[in-house]
């Protein structure tokens, strides 16, 4: 997984207004369409909302993978389709859902001539990033989901991973959501097990120096001067459920039953973790 450590589909016909309520995140940035997206409950309500962030998007494609049949796997799509499926999970369910994002765009809306050969750089993932803060702290959340998935040079690398940040003050229920996240990963989805991880220590490149220097992820971790000028406000992990670059990964996540299987296992730990809060 490529992170910034500093920083680290079309919208339903029944889906509600941006979270924001006006299409604009805090500081008059201007969103993608279909960004920072409401969608209310399709069962009876449970009065909650789950903030879930399909990691990259548009001109961030993350890590690509390729399946048996040739076809090629962006870490971006991939994402989005998950994310999308655990949407209408939970909400079948009785949760209220914001979406990060609902189509393969970035959140915040940038023009081709402020991308460098059509990719953006460690400034505007961050920037990007931060918008994706303000949605969350908008969405009066009470859990958050970022769905990333991994990459490797050796493609025999298989497994789920589930990151979240521990100097927050909700660092325990943090933990206690990543713990359920990866429990049913393994559980339901029948992945291998690589276990929980700290923001603060993953083994991963960065897209900058000063990523580096913070050494947490945007959506999990604290706010610091002149880097992070707010953070995410409620409990959050990361899960990384493959590795894009298996094989056998690959396969399972180039299927709609694959790619439910894991919404599914998300969507037990999800719950799980809510029904202690």
């Amino acid at each position: 997984m490529l992170v910034d450590r500093a920083c680290a589909a079309a919208a339903p016909a029944h889906a509600q207004a941006p979270a924001s309520g006006t299409g604009q995140p805090a500081g008059g940035d201007t969103l993608s369409p279909g960004a920072c997206l409401a969608l209310g409950p399709t069962g009876p309500s449970r009065g909650r909302t789950v903030f879930v962030d399909p990691g990259h998007g548009g001109p961030d494609p993350g890590v690509v993978g390729r399946a048996a049949s040739g076809q090629e796997l962006r870490e971006s799509a991939v994402a989005l389709a998950v994310a999308t499926d655990l949407a209408g999970d939970l909400r079948a369910d009785g949760y209220r859902v914001v979406l990060s994002r609902s189509g393969d765009t970035s959140v915040l809306r940038f023009l081709a001539g402020d991308l460098a050969n059509g990719l953006m750089s460690a400034d505007q993932v961050r920037q990007d990033l931060r918008a994706r803060v303000r949605c969350a702290n908008r969405s009066d959340a009470a859990a958050l989901l970022s769905i990333h998935f991994n990459g490797y040079s050796d493609s025999s690398a298989q497994g789920a991973q589930t990151i979240y940040d521990a100097v927050r003050p909700f660092a325990a229920r943090s933990r206690r959501l990543a713990e359920g996240l990866q429990s049913a990963l393994v559980s339901r989805a029948g992945l291998a097990d690589r276990g929980l991880e700290t923001d603060d220590q993953l083994q991963a490149p960065v897209l900058s120096d000063q990523a580096g220097s913070y050494g947490h992820l945007v959506l999990l971790g604290p706010p610091q001067p002149g880097w992070l000028d707010q953070g995410t406000t409620m409990p959050g992990a990361l899960v990384e459920p493959m590795f894009l670059t298996s094989p056998a990964d690959a396969a399972l996540v180039s299927t709609a039953a694959g790619r439910q299987r894991l919404a599914a296992a998300l969507e037990a730990g999800l719950r799980s973790y809510l029904a202690t809060t």
